[in-house]
């Protein structure tokens, strides 16, 4: 009816939840301070999106692992929200040059990452 794959979906919701419960871990056993830089939401994105840039540029299209991977653990574990929500908390303390460095650096570290991913895959 809609035109999608069962078990690709599968892969997402089981990749997802996957990368959702390791994201979840690691907020809760290193919960930054407020008015501290938020270590656990900067690492976890930017572990993301290495593993990102590596599913997208090494594993086929025609695989289950890359859904799996790419779309489901690399979501689940990756949290723009939460980043977004530490910046205007950050903002509300008036802690300025604290949410304007950590957006610069973790959109610069990701890039980064998933480049130098890439890289590394095309070896």
């Amino acid at each position: 009816m809609f035109g999608y794959d069962g078990r690709e979906v599968l892969a997402v919701f089981v990749g997802g939840a996957i990368g959702t419960v390791v994201r979840a871990a690691v907020e809760t056993l290193a919960a930054p301070e407020p008015g501290h830089w938020p270590w656990p939401t900067f690492a976890v994105n930017i572990v993301g999106a290495f593993l990102l840039g590596y599913v997208a540029t090494r594993l086929p299209d025609n695989s289950y692992r890359r859904p799996l991977l790419g779309t489901g653990l690399c979501g689940g574990l990756t949290t723009f929200s939460t980043m977004q929500v530490e910046m205007l908390r950050m903002i509300e303390r008036e802690h300025f040059a604290l949410a304007a460095g950590y957006a610069v650096a973790s959109i610069t570290a990701g890039l980064v990452a998933g480049w130098l991913a890439a890289r590394w895959a095309r070896r």
